[in-house]
């Protein structure tokens, strides 16, 4: 959560004037919390989709209401949060959309960092999908940058790691980016990540 917020804040320029950039921090910081009692439920767990948003919703009503709804001022507080929790869940706003896209570029970062702490003996290439779900066209880009720095980093051992020749691409049209209805920087539902 907190390394996502930060990203938040070195949003791309061409993004900045279209979004509410300390709405996307506090979504970043708030996005997670319903998983702090049920864990970060993933799909290898077999937990339906439903289940698993009914599990964090009931979490958060918790945190959110009975937790934060005791104390002095604690109740606006709570309100915020669910507030900006139920926003990030809904994947509605521009500044949802965007925050979704960096927990997914957060991953392809978090997975080139073991691979460089690995010092080349951990090819992680298969967390790699979620770079194709990223939607927005800056994010899609800075992704490819964050895909590049790792194809450097493995001809630097004199190596090629799987998925090299898409580092330079991700899924879409022909220059790499993703086009639905002639929104270029919009690519389809949010399925995951």
């Amino acid at each position: 959560m907190y390394r996502m917020s930060i990203l938040t804040l070195l949003c791309p320029l061409p993004l900045r004037s279209t979004l509410d950039i300390p709405r996307c921090t506090l979504l970043a910081l708030c996005h997670d919390m319903g998983e702090s009692l049920v864990g970060d439920l993933t799909p290898v767990d077999n937990i339906p989709k439903a289940e698993k948003s009914r599990r964090e919703r009931e979490t958060m009503g918790y945190l959110t209401g009975t937790l934060l709804g005791r104390g002095t001022g604690c109740a606006d507080a709570g309100t915020l949060i669910r507030e900006a929790w139920e926003e990030y869940e809904d994947n509605v706003t521009l500044e949802a959309r965007f925050v979704h896209d960096v927990d997914k570029l957060e991953l392809v970062i978090q997975m080139v960092e073991y691979e460089r702490r690995g010092q080349g003996k951990l090819d992680l290439w298969e967390f790699s999908w979620v770079a194709e779900r990223i939607e927005m066209v800056e994010m899609q880009e800075w992704c490819r940058e964050v895909l590049s720095e790792r194809e450097e980093f493995w001809k630097g051992l004199g190596k090629v790691p799987s998925g090299a020749d898409s580092a330079a691409k991700s899924s879409g049209t022909e220059d790499g980016t993703r086009s639905v209805d002639g929104q270029a920087s919009i690519a389809g539902e949010e399925q995951g990540r």
